[in-house]
């Protein structure tokens, strides 16, 4: 990761500068594409009190650039938070590419052109004779429901509704 650090109307020292390069350095646990990293710290005095503005700007492959602006009194206090602000963000970037939607588990097959297919590996279709159905009474669709040993059974009933009968876990019959 390309760092750069500077400072506006303020001295950086080398205590400093390695405080922030440890900072950015901590930040690569998240195990992102971190292309660079910029700092930039500046002094700001208003009304006659004294602060520090510190500005950390993320540049993340094919993503966008993630800025955070953090002011505090105390020049280490306001890098604080500033990573403290910037691990968040990156947290939950990490955690958007690690969830199950967009892991890849390995169960994908992938095709080669010199894979042959196996007479194993392919599903065998059985053709069958397609009855049409009349409309039924339910008593007649719970005649037939009783004699197979289906577990549900679709029909279209008297007034043209498509039902469904099936059979309960305490013996009796439901339907929709």
């Amino acid at each position: 990761m390309n760092t750069s650090i500077t400072g506006k109307q303020f001295e950086l020292t080398d205590p400093i500068k390695s405080y922030i390069q440890n900072a950015f350095d901590s930040l690569n646990k998240y195990n992102l594409d971190i292309i660079s990293g910029r700092c930039v710290v500046s002094a700001d005095e208003k009304n006659g009190k004294k602060g520090f503005s510190v500005e950390f700007a993320i540049n993340l492959a094919r993503k966008d650039t993630i800025v955070i602006r953090q002011k505090d009194k105390d020049l280490y206090a306001a890098v604080d938070l500033a990573i403290d602000r910037a691990s968040k963000v990156l947290r939950r970037e990490h955690d958007k590419n690690v969830t199950v939607k967009n892991k890849d588990d390995g169960k994908a097959i992938r095709a080669t052109i010199a894979d042959e297919p196996n007479d194993e590996d392919i599903d065998e279709v059985i053709p069958m004779e397609l009855e049409l159905y009349k409309p039924l009474e339910i008593e007649e669709a719970l005649a037939k429901l009783k004699d197979s040993d289906m577990q549900f059974y679709v029909f279209n009933d008297i007034d043209a509704k498509m039902r469904v009968l099936y059979k309960r876990s305490d013996g009796k019959f439901g339907l929709y």
